[in-house]
């Protein structure tokens, strides 16, 4: 699975420009999805020096990222006079953005590990069963 992972916010707490506080399990749990062979790039709206001073500090706590603000490592940008969409083609985005917030890092683990919605383990938490997935027929112009 490709996954895209904001920054502020997600990774560490909001403080931009500076880096703030890794957040609880954060750089864990990318090493735990790394090494369970899911791509991770970086999707933030740092640039610059900024970026850097971002990618480096992943880098320095063992999170490596497949890419950077692109979805794949060779992709070239703007500066290169080449026009990509920055609309990556990922399979999950990871952000505090979402509605709803941010699960914490353990759930978002289980999540992807397990192939769980948010709301399968809330349920399992009220001690609930999660309802079955409903198969809907696909129209011709659903994919």
């Amino acid at each position: 699975m490709t996954i895209a992972v904001d920054f502020d916010g997600t990774i560490v707490e909001h403080m931009y420009p500076e880096i703030g506080n890794e957040l609880p399990f954060a750089t864990d749990t990318l090493k735990m999805l790394i090494a369970d062979h899911h791509k991770l790039i970086l999707w933030s709206v740092r640039e610059g020096k900024l970026l850097d001073d971002a990618v480096k500090w992943c880098k320095e706590r063992g999170v490596e990222f497949y890419a950077v603000n692109k979805d794949y490592p060779e992709e070239r940008g703007i500066e290169n006079n080449n026009h990509f969409s920055r609309k990556l083609k990922v399979d999950m985005f990871i952000d505090d953005r979402n509605i709803g917030g941010l699960p914490d890092w353990g759930t978002i683990y289980r999540m992807i590990k397990e192939h769980k919605t948010y709301q399968d383990i809330i349920m399992e938490r009220r001690g609930e069963t999660p309802r079955p997935e409903i198969h809907k027929k696909k129209r011709w112009w659903q994919r």
